[in-house]
């Protein structure tokens, strides 16, 4: 059997066989009956036996409705029925079932095959898997959704420390160098959060930006398991971080040659659920100045840690320096 090609050839139907049994798509072709329980499947190609797990004999005979599960989209299936109905062809997307239960995201293009009186025949579908694609598009939207809603907070962050800034700065000098170096704070987990895929900063990671320049000779120890930050929290308790390592260059234990800071944490399960308990400990410098206790850092340390993270804030001088106890409750940290 051959049918005409373009031009002065024809083409062996041998040859289209061939060419869609080597189609990367999967290919369906069913009888023209929509009603229940047709259209049946006449004939499926190698590559439907590949995404759906189940051999051309097992489909052949069949509605395409048996790929369809409790998952398979109503409002798909209805704008199908309905072009298809009309005797247009048809484009969309649903998920169906492979053979071994799982699900997939296939995109259909269902177009008609009519005789020379321009009755439908036969139905042609061919259908991609398109779950990957679908799936990195939603997760770059929900990605888009987060960034919008944490550059709204951070925009409101800045603006609240500028103006806090300003209101506690004696001089203009005073005012650039603390706005500048909260900028850079606020910046540096910016830059953690965004390089993380599930946009968090790690604790450590945070504590390391803020202190690991000052870590000669041992001055700075860190223990405690590694835990991913949300951005909510990340960029709070980043500030916070950035506030009391900036107070101990000032007034406390970086100030002098023998200060030393240590820095524990641990993740601990509680009536409310799972919290971040850290420490900050300050050795060998003075007791906790009032630049922490009463200053503008003191309160942006409160007012960020209190409101936007709910935690539970202690302050206090331990072994001739200062201690500074934290619990903030964990929702979606991720602790390993």
């Amino acid at each position: 059997m051959s049918i005409a090609g373009h031009g002065a050839g024809r083409i062996d139907l041998r040859l289209l066989q061939a060419a869609v049994e080597a189609a990367g798509e999967a290919i369906l072709i069913t009888t023209a009956d929509l009603d229940e329980p047709g259209p049946t499947i006449l004939y499926a190609n190698p590559a439907f036996v590949r995404l759906t797990g189940y051999h051309s004999e097992e489909a052949v005979g069949r509605s395409p409705r048996f790929l369809q599960g409790p998952r398979t989209e109503r409002a798909a299936l209805d704008a199908a029925r309905g072009s298809l109905t009309a005797g247009e062809a048809f484009q969309g997307e649903a998920f169906n079932y492979r053979k071994d239960g799982s699900t997939y995201r296939v995109e259909w293009l269902i177009t008609p095959i009519r005789d020379a009186d321009a009755r439908i025949t036969h139905w042609v579908a061919a259908q991609r898997d398109v779950t990957g694609r679908r799936a990195f598009e939603d997760r770059q939207a929900m990605m888009v959704r987060e960034l919008h809603h944490r550059v709204k907070n951070t925009l409101a962050t800045v603006q609240a420390v500028l103006n806090a800034t300003m209101r506690s700065s004696a001089s203009m000098v005073e005012f650039s160098q603390a706005f500048g170096g909260r900028i850079v704070s606020l910046a540096r987990t910016h830059a953690l959060i965004t390089e993380d895929e599930g946009q968090a900063a790690s604790f450590e990671g945070l504590l390391r930006s803020e202190l690991e320049s000052y870590d000669e000779g041992g001055r700075i120890a860190l223990d405690g398991p590694h835990l991913m930050l949300p951005s909510e929290l990340a960029v709070p308790v980043g500030m916070a971080l950035h506030e009391l390592t900036t107070n101990a260059l000032r007034h406390g234990a970086l100030a002098h040659p023998d200060g030393r800071i240590a820095v524990s944490w641990a993740v601990e399960d509680g009536p409310v659920g799972r919290s971040l308990a850290w420490t900050w400990r300050e050795h060998g410098g003075p007791l906790a100045p009032p630049p922490l206790r009463e200053g503008f850092g003191m309160r942006l340390l409160n007012k960020i840690l209190t409101a936007q993270t709910s935690a539970q804030v202690d302050v206090g001088s331990d072994e001739g320096g200062l201690r500074f106890d934290v619990r903030i409750p964990l929702a979606r940290a991720h602790a390993r």
